[in-house]
C-alpha cells in the first residue's frame, strides 16, 4: 500500500503549486530568505510573515545515495535519493530520475511525478 505525504495547513500552498507543475519556495517577507521545507518561521530572522515564490527548478546535486533495498514492497529498487542545492539557495531532499551514472555537481532540473490525489512529487533529472 502506497502512503502519500500528508498535506496540512502549513504545506497546502506548496502542494497546490505541485498540482500546477510549480516548485514553490517559502519566502520571508521581512528579510527575503527562501527556504524549503515549509516552516512556521524564517530560519534567518525568525520572522513569521512568510509567503511563496516560484523557483526556477534548477539546481546541483550536492550528494546522493543509491538505494538497493526497498523500505516498502511498493517501491522499486534501485533508486537514487539526493540532496539538491536549488539555484535560489535552499537544499531539497528528492529523488534523481533518468541516468544511473550520477556525480556530485551534476546540474539538474525539476520534474513532477503525479500522485493519486492530484498532487505531484518533485524529482530531478540531469540537465542536457
Amino acid at each position: 500500500m502506497s502512503q502519500l505525504p500528508p498535506e496540512d495547513e502549513l504545506t497546502a500552498e506548496w502542494w497546490a503549486g505541485t498540482r500546477n507543475g510549480q516548485l514553490l519556495l517559502q519566502t520571508c517577507q521581512d528579510c527575503g530568505r527562501r527556504q524549503h521545507h515549509p516552516r512556521n518561521l524564517c530560519l534567518s530572522c525568525q520572522g513569521t510573515d512568510l509567503g511563496y515564490t516560484e523557483a526556477t527548478g534548477e539546481g546541483v546535486v550536492d550528494t546522493f545515495t543509491l538505494v538497493h533495498r526497498s523500505p516498502r514492497p511498493d517501491l522499486q529498487v534501485p533508486y537514487v535519493i539526493a540532496r539538491v542545492r536549488l539555484a535560489e539557495g535552499p537544499v531539497m531532499l528528492s529523488t534523481l530520475v533518468g541516468d544511473s551514472e550520477w556525480q556530485i555537481g551534476d546540474a539538474v532540473r525539476v520534474e513532477f511525478q503525479p500522485l493519486s490525489d492530484g498532487r505531484a512529487l518533485p524529482v530531478f533529472r540531469r540537465m542536457q
